[in-house]
């Protein structure tokens, strides 16, 4: 396949013009249990890029041997497929990122990309989920959220319809969402990709069904309120992600994140809910397979 990633991220300056540190980070000591990073981005270069065979071997070198990939546009989702089928390590999720839909409906060509990723979605036993999908209300403006809920709620459909896990993306839209599931139906297993909200709106999602999975942000100074839900999230319910390149964890935010970077996050996560590092890891693997339809 190609190795090629289909977008690159430009670089990041800091407010006095400098380029920011794009080194990445050394590698952390290896989880005592395999987990899976749940939502990643490797066709997203962000700095210093790590081709495939590398990202999947530094993961797996610090007992992360498994990466659910996340296809968030037409060329993403085709290159998501093609790289689960290519890896062993690897199962794919394919969708229209919200802030992908109002552009495709101003085009005139939401309605064909939709058809396309159902394809995608039935193109390999691998892909396993539908997502991203759902609302952003932090780069969509109030012209775009029609088209945002119509993508997002025939997303949904797709996910029953074809027996996939939905995964969510949820910006400064937490009701929203909740409308749409409420009244859609929530599919049997779905995922709030990199939660964000706080012990509330983390009891509203899991009376829903929910698995709630969190990633670097939870180690933030400023999370107070993800960390609380975190806590108050039962045990079985819990995953962990990088959604690499972005959100690296502390101590190396700002830094471009990849899933070898995942033991911060699941150490940081032991911390806060006062639980045994290990019990915790095998509590998210196991997770991760019931959420998103079995071992690979």
């Amino acid at each position: 396949m190609t190795e090629e990633p289909t977008r690159r991220r430009a670089a990041t300056e800091e407010k006095s013009g400098a380029r920011r540190d794009r080194e990445r980070p050394p590698a952390p000591e290896p989880l005592p249990h395999p987990v899976v990073d749940n939502h990643c981005h490797l066709d997203i270069a962000d700095g210093d890029w790590l081709r495939t065979e590398e990202a999947l071997a530094a993961a797996k070198a610090v007992n992360v041997p498994r990466i659910v990939q996340i296809g968030c546009d037409l060329p993403g989702a085709r290159w998501a497929v093609e790289a689960a089928a290519s890896y062993d390590a690897l199962v794919a999720g394919v969708a229209l990122h919200p802030n992908e839909a109002p552009r495709l409906a101003e085009a005139g060509t939401l309605d064909d990309a939709l058809a396309e990723i159902e394809q995608l979605a039935l193109a390999h036993d691998k892909v396993r989920a539908v997502g991203e999908t759902g609302l952003d209300r932090f780069r969509t403006g109030e012209e775009g959220r029609a088209a945002q809920v119509e993508s997002f709620r025939r997303h949904v459909d797709l996910a029953k319809r074809l027996d996939k896990t939905l995964v969510i993306h949820d910006r400064d839209a937490h009701e929203g969402v909740l409308e749409v599931i409420d009244g859609e139906g929530a599919p049997e297993r779905w995922v709030m990709h990199c939660f964000s909200g706080d012990a509330d709106f983390a009891r509203a999602c899991l009376d829903r069904g929910a698995y709630l999975s969190f990633a670097g942000t939870v180690t933030f100074k400023n999370a107070a309120p993800l960390r609380n839900a975190l806590v108050v999230a039962p045990r079985d319910r819990i995953l962990v992600e990088t959604d690499a390149p972005y959100l690296t964890p502390t101590p190396w935010r700002g830094r471009p994140n990849a899933s070898y970077l995942v033991p911060h996050t699941v150490r940081a996560m032991a911390e806060v809910r006062g639980e045994d590092l290990e019990e915790l890891c095998r509590a998210i693997d196991s997770n991760t397979e019931s959420a998103f339809g079995g071992a690979w």
